[in-house]
């Protein structure tokens, strides 16, 4: 089953996690949104786009007295339960294959939504190398976020929040103008400069995409970094039901 190990440094780490062949790695990013989790003694938390399901065995330690993990990945639930069993909180995490929400029971809801799914466009996921499955967000990376930030209007109970990460790398407007048509609050909770690697900072497929005004780079030095984000959605705009 295992492929390969990670351990992970971030919040309530080091944690040690398998990796299945499918599996996607914890990053930065997944660093970021942990920092910024707000998760309270009994909530009840779903987890998109789970990968190894270090988010979710984080809110359990947190104290959420359920959690919902999600990912594509046709391995999660071996991966995923192996890895909440070894830290102790399984009994407190599902594990579901599928896409978005749609594993779930229609009346499932949450107090968090975390919503770390691949944000960066299709053709950039292909050369990147950084996702098992080489599948992006859409052609301009915006498109499964928002998708995901509709959808879980309906999963939102009164008084929940949806912690989204976003990033240079992509149509980030378009993701931010999604969140605020559908959120009252849409605050910034971190940010990070990351250096770009030079196999795709020197690629024609991120040239295309920067011509496109699709992905925003600042240089530094000789190299380019590109800005991460975590949001905090709360409130749901009039006419929004949860």
């Amino acid at each position: 089953m295992a492929a390969g190990y990670f351990q992970w440094k971030g919040r309530l780490g080091p944690l040690d996690l398998i990796l299945g062949e499918h599996t996607f790695a914890p990053t930065t990013i997944s660093t970021l949104v942990a920092d910024t989790m707000d998760v309270k003694e009994g909530d009840v938390v779903i987890d998109v786009g789970t990968g190894t399901g270090v988010l979710a065995i984080i809110a359990a330690k947190l104290g959420a007295s359920r959690v919902l993990a999600i990912d594509n990945s046709p391995e999660v639930e071996v991966v995923g339960r192996a890895n909440a069993e070894a830290h102790g909180v399984a009994d407190r995490i599902e594990f579901h294959q599928g896409d978005l929400f749609d594993p779930l029971d229609e009346d499932v809801d949450a107090d968090v939504i975390i919503g770390d799914v691949s944000g960066v466009p299709d053709s950039l996921a292909e050369v990147s190398g950084w996702f098992p499955d080489g599948k992006g967000g859409g052609p301009r990376g915006s498109e499964l976020p928002i998708r995901m930030l509709r959808e879980a209007v309906r999963r939102l109970r009164p008084g929940g929040r949806v912690f989204l990460p976003t990033g240079s790398l992509q149509d980030e407007t378009a993701i931010l103008d999604a969140a605020r048509a559908l959120y009252d609050k849409v605050a910034a909770r971190a940010e990070k400069m990351i250096p770009l690697p030079s196999l795709i900072a020197d690629s024609e497929t991120l040239k295309n995409l920067i011509a496109d005004g699709i992905v925003h780079l600042v240089p530094k030095g000789s190299r380019f970094l590109w800005e991460s984000r975590v949001w905090r959605l709360s409130g749901l705009t009039s006419g929004e039901t949860s």
